[in-house]
């Protein structure tokens, strides 16, 4: 991506451009957020271990909030969260669900317009 060429092309409109590259978290310092995170996690704060392991892009940590999630009945939050991870075996179940509920509905308003 040239950025240059971003700013370039808005150079005449008074528009503000915004563009932040997050900075990654390495060593020891990763290691202590996930720690932190993980004790968060443990202690009920889920939205601040998320808030941990989105920063750090801890797979694992994402996949646990994806199935605190889950188990809330919160899911398409805790798809979000499989997808970020990525995992994949249990984003996919999901993905399908939601497939078969569009069909579902899909399907009735064909009834419908069929019934009309």
């Amino acid at each position: 991506m040239d950025i240059k060429k971003i700013f370039e092309k808005h150079e005449s409109s008074s528009s503000f451009i915004k563009v932040t590259t997050p900075a990654p978290v390495e060593g020891s310092t990763k290691a202590a957020l996930n720690r932190k995170g993980n004790e968060l996690f443990n202690k009920g704060d889920i939205e601040g271990a998320r808030r941990v392991f989105l920063t750090t892009k801890y797979s694992d940590g994402i996949s646990r909030v994806g199935d605190y999630y889950k188990s809330k009945d919160r899911i398409i939050d805790a798809l979000q969260m499989y997808h970020l991870a990525p995992d994949r075996s249990k984003s996919q179940p999901i993905i399908e669900q939601l497939a078969l509920v569009m069909q579902a509905m899909l399907h009735d308003d064909e009834q419908e317009a069929v019934n009309e």
